[in-house]
């Protein structure tokens, strides 16, 4: 009688492969990467709150930047000025952005795609200085007729209100330059996703019957939805950091005011703390910093608002 001879008994446990000294270089590297991130981080961190305490500890009285008010009657409208600068530059950006990377993705024949994402991205390399000297300069005074206009027929509407500015530098400049300036990073993460969408998705669709814009409607902005989200916020992040641009367009006089077209502007953190840092000294650099870390926790929880979107977002996007 034939005896079967029973395979060999398996390892218990999980089989583990063969670690390469390359997978072990690139796994350790990119933890140590990520360990080094959150400890620049924490010490950024420390470093504000640390510096940021003469702020609220010296009288208002004694501070040669407060001059007598509180610290919250002084951020109050900075905060207000950089939020408001930004959101206007992400109102403006985001239709062009995702048109234009709607445009490279599934309208321009592929050269010219190819040539304008090109162009596009090149503007990301160009200096902040580039952009304040050109919208101040330049911008400012060619828009200037434009928002005489604004105000001569749209005067009712409290943004448009007020007596123009002569020389075009107001809030609305700023958030125009803004806008080109996150022009390249909105566009390059809405093409990027949009070239994501499956093929099969856009496929169906079109032998449904659909348009390409019907096409687009159904099956592409559904799926790049967190991405364009992302893309809003990160582009967002940038707007609240900017500093040099909006210093050199904005003519500031620390209001809160809705008016666009005015020459009293709010003011931004970044410009405050970039035109006050030179000549502050003492408990006055503490309230500088002190502004700055309010920058920070407000780029902090907008990230975070982000990231809590695009998480919420994710499982109708048709990613999973």
């Amino acid at each position: 009688m034939a005896t079967t001879t029973d395979p060999a008994p398996q390892t218990a446990g999980k089989i583990h492969a063969r670690r390469r000294p390359g997978d072990v270089a690139f796994s350790g590297t990119a933890l140590g990467a990520g360990i080094l991130i959150l400890l620049v981080l924490a010490s950024v961190t420390v470093f504000l709150v640390i510096e940021s305490i003469p702020a609220f500890t010296v009288p208002a009285d004694e501070n040669p930047i407060l001059k007598g008010v509180s610290f919250l009657e002084y951020v109050w409208p900075l905060v207000f000025g950089t939020i408001w600068s930004a959101l206007l530059a992400l109102l403006i950006a985001s239709p062009l952005a995702i048109g234009i990377a709607l445009f490279i993705s599934h309208y321009a024949p592929r050269k010219a795609a190819a040539v304008l994402g090109y162009i596009i991205d090149l503007l990301a390399a160009v200096s902040s200085v580039v952009f304040g000297l050109w919208g101040g300069l330049v911008l400012a005074g060619f828009v200037q007729p434009f928002y005489v206009w604004l105000n001569t027929y749209l005067g009712w509407f409290p943004l448009f209100g007020g007596q123009v500015s002569a020389t075009g530098r107001t809030i609305l400049t700023a958030a125009l330059v803004l806008a080109i300036m996150i022009l390249p990073i909105m566009t390059a993460i809405c093409r990027e996703v949009f070239l994501q969408t499956p093929q099969l998705h856009e496929e169906a669709a079109l032998a449904l019957g659909a348009t390409r814009w019907e096409m687009i409607k159904m099956a592409v902005l559904p799926f790049a939805r967190g991405g364009m989200v992302s893309a809003a916020m990160l582009a967002l992040g940038r707007a609240l950091g900017e500093t040099m641009a909006v210093t050199m367009v904005l003519s500031v006089s620390g209001v809160i005011t809705f008016e666009l077209l005015t020459a009293t502007n709010p003011s931004t953190i970044p410009a405050n703390i970039a035109l006050n840092f030179p000549e502050a000294y003492g408990a006055g650099i503490s309230v500088l910093i002190a502004t700055g870390l309010v920058l920070f926790v407000v780029t902090f929880a907008v990230n975070a608002v982000a990231r809590w979107i695009v998480n919420r977002r994710a499982e109708f996007s048709g990613a999973n």
